[in-house]
Formats: structure tokens, C-alpha cells, sequence
């Protein structure tokens, strides 16, 4: 169990929704909903939290990741912030256990599927390679933040685990050269503000979005 105290008795498990490097208890996500998109999907990001690793403009990686998945319709999903209580999606910045890159945990509210979605920004904490890549290149930082937020909103909106390598929603417990599932996006990038332009997405991730939200 991970402990947070980024909220009040944030308690966690690691489970299949969670991007992580490969462990035991890890296994393929096959659990697939819908959000409703009727009506504006309401979020909420969190404020930086230091202790967690979080930095200045993590927020807006967040937002940008969200704004992703929701072009990939032919008509853009409407996304509006919201209270924390309501959110419909709410993400958090949070201290994590070594090799865990973040994690989607499920929840109901006012009666309609939401979705929590926690990111570990340090990437001091994912492993001695992945630390001096991202210590000597902040773009290489600012991708696997942004990544991992793409990932889990991906869960957030319904969409499992897969083993194609080139997926957003790929599940590292297939192994894999880590470090270059992330050059291959930030090497896209010239700079902070090609990470909104630049598309995280394989055409079997925008597929199956689209069939989630036709």
C-alpha cells in the first residue's frame, strides 16, 4: 500500500490501471466504461504539491494531456474545470513508491463514472537511468510527465492496458526500453510548448478512443 499525504487518508494499492515497470502484481486492465460526454466532463488538477516532486507548469501538462484525448473526436469533447468535490476527472501530484509512475482509480459521483488519476512526478524515483536523462534534459522531464498523464487519463476515460509497444497504453509490465518509449516523444520537441502540438497517440490508441466516443 502507498500512503499519500497529499489528501486526507489517501490510501492506494498498485493496480492494473497504474503505469508502472513491470511487477507481479500487475497484470492487463480489462475493465472498459465510458465516461458520459452528454454534458461537459468536468476536471480538477491539483495544486503543486513540492514534496511530491511536483514543478511549476506540471498543471498545465495536465491540462494539455486532457485536452488531448478530448480532440481525438471528431467533435471535441467539452471539458470544463470544476469543484473538487464534483469533478468528474481529478488529478493529484503525489509522492510514490520507487518505479511507479502513476495510477487511475474509478469512483462514482453524483451518480455518473469519474475517475481519480495520481501522477508521481519525480523522476528521481523511476530508476537511475531515467533520472540522469531527465536531471540533464528538462524536456525529457516535462515528456514523461506529460506521458504519464496521458496514460492514466487514458484509463481515466475508459481504455485499458495494451502490448503494442508503440501505444500510449502500453503496459511497461511487457518490458521494453523505457527510456525510448519517452525519447520518441521528446524528441518531437523543441521546445515547452511543442508538447501541446506534438501527438502522444498511435493510430490503435485514436482507434480505440473513437470507438469509446464515436
Amino acid at each position: 500500500m502507498l500512503k499519500f499525504s497529499a489528501q486526507p487518508a489517501w490510501t492506494l494499492a498498485i493496480v492494473a490501471g497504474a503505469l508502472a515497470v513491470p511487477l507481479e502484481a500487475c497484470s492487463q486492465q480489462t475493465v472498459v466504461w465510458q465516461l458520459d460526454t452528454s454534458v461537459p466532463v468536468t476536471y480538477y488538477i491539483a495544486e503543486a504539491l513540492p514534496e511530491a516532486g511536483t514543478r511549476e507548469g506540471d498543471r498545465t501538462l495536465a491540462r494539455w494531456a486532457l485536452e488531448a484525448w478530448a480532440s481525438q473526436t471528431d467533435s471535441s469533447i467539452e471539458l470544463e474545470p470544476g469543484p473538487e468535490e464534483t469533478a468528474t476527472i481529478r488529478v493529484y501530484w503525489v509522492p510514490a513508491g520507487a518505479g511507479l509512475y502513476g495510477e487511475m482509480r474509478s469512483r462514482v459521483t453524483e451518480g455518473r463514472r469519474a475517475a481519480d488519476v495520481f501522477v508521481h512526478p519525480d523522476t528521481d524515483g523511476l530508476g537511475r537511468d531515467i533520472a540522469l536523462e531527465a536531471r540533464a534534459d528538462p524536456l525529457f522531464r516535462d515528456a514523461i510527465v506529460y506521458l504519464t498523464c496521458v496514460h492514466e487519463l487514458g484509463h481515466a476515460f475508459g481504455l485499458g492496458h495494451t502490448s503494442d509497444f508503440e501505444d500510449i497504453m502500453y503496459s511497461f509490465q511487457y518490458g521494453g526500453d523505457f527510456i525510448a518509449y519517452f525519447k520518441r516523444f521528446r524528441d518531437q520537441l523543441s521546445m515547452r510548448e511543442d508538447i501541446r502540438q506534438a501527438s502522444p497517440f498511435s493510430e490503435g490508441d485514436r482507434a480505440t478512443f473513437k470507438t469509446l466516443y464515436p
